[in-house]
């Protein structure tokens, strides 16, 4: 577990390294960002004031020294730094996250049992073909979808945001604000708001997490098969166990563990999705905001918000493999 944790390190650095060198082969941030709207003596001036005029080996240092610092660098075109971005609307999509995730958990765990279940009959057949088409369909066409049906059709829920704006304002007066609007909202105590911002976390959530439902869904049918298959289960089913008892109480436990495993891979999947999704329903969030900087190519922006979502991912993995290992002291890294 110390090599796993040590290994941290050289992940980090990798994916910092590519970040830098992929931002500058499209030139330099602040010709790309405000370049047009200074003159060649201004651009000159910025330029140098940034320390873009050295060489790139030169500025690659520097900038391996600022994260040591977990100094990610400021926008080029608001001028702020990427860590207060970072504690303004990470919570945002924090939240968004967990909420995805218990998507996932609540409809791909079950359903893979069911079709573990009913091995081999019409309704295994049809649950993997939905989970085909949760995984595959893209994360922003599922959500025009379910905003189509559930928002403009039906009217059932709200059609974008993160909550009504005086509700917002309400939860942005309070004292020591989290930015997780769920709990400022049961801080709150009062159950019209909690209920607003449930009401408009319900699609967000379901587009995000359906897609990584679906890869549940197939990862605990395949594993609980599997676990269906063992001896132990075997002596149990020769003692007159019930099939239904034999997968809830015997074989799910042991085919959670590769759900845990690849959890760690989900998290960059859904920090990925989420900014299709936070895109798609206003949800101003990282995603959102990642969006805003790349439409203004503010590549300083994009690299800073970028870098700390790949320590995020790695540290993610690192806890879950920890989590796994706990769980089932078979499992050894």
């Amino acid at each position: 577990m110390v090599v796993r944790a040590v290994l941290i390190i050289p992940t980090v650095f990798i994916l910092v390294t590519l970040v830098f060198f992929l931002m500058r082969v499209v030139g330099n941030p602040i010709t790309a960002s405000v370049g047009d709207r200074l003159t060649e003596a201004q651009l000159a001036e910025r330029l140098a004031a940034a320390g873009y005029d050295r060489p790139i080996i030169v500025q690659y240092v520097e900038y391996l020294g600022q994260i040591v610092r977990l100094d990610f660098g400021t926008t080029a075109t608001d001028n702020r730094q990427i860590s207060d971005i970072i504690v303004t609307y990470g919570a945002a999509t924090l939240e968004l996250v967990i909420y995805a995730l218990i998507v996932a958990l609540v409809i791909g765990i079950p359903l893979g049992m069911l079709a573990a279940y009913l091995r081999d009959r019409w309704p295994d057949a049809v649950l993997r073909i939905l989970a085909i088409f949760a995984y595959a369909t893209p994360v922003f066409f599922a959500g025009l979808l379910l905003k189509l049906t559930f928002s403009v059709w039906l009217g059932w829920l709200p059609l974008s945001g993160r909550a009504d704006t005086r509700i917002a304002i309400a939860l942005g007066r309070i004292e020591n604000p989290t930015g997780i609007y769920i709990l400022d909202a049961l801080r709150l105590g009062n159950s019209t708001i909690t209920l607003n911002v449930l009401s408009h976390a319900v699609l967000p959530a379901l587009t995000l997490g359906l897609l990584t439902a679906g890869i549940f869904l197939r990862l605990v049918r395949t594993n609980v098969i599997g676990t269906l298959g063992s001896e132990y289960v075997d002596a149990a089913r020769s003692r007159g166990v019930s099939e239904l008892r034999l997968v809830r109480k015997h074989a799910l436990k042991p085919a959670l563990i590769p759900i845990i495993t690849v959890m760690g891979l989900q998290i960059a999947m859904l920090l990925g999705g989420s900014v299709l999704t936070e895109t798609t329903f206003g949800w101003r969030g990282l995603g959102f905001q990642l969006q805003q900087y790349l439409s203004a190519r503010d590549f300083v922006a994009v690299q800073g918000i970028v870098a700390v979502l790949a320590v995020i991912v790695a540290v993610t993995n690192f806890l879950v493999d920890v989590i796994a290992a706990l769980i089932d002291p078979r499992v050894r890294y």
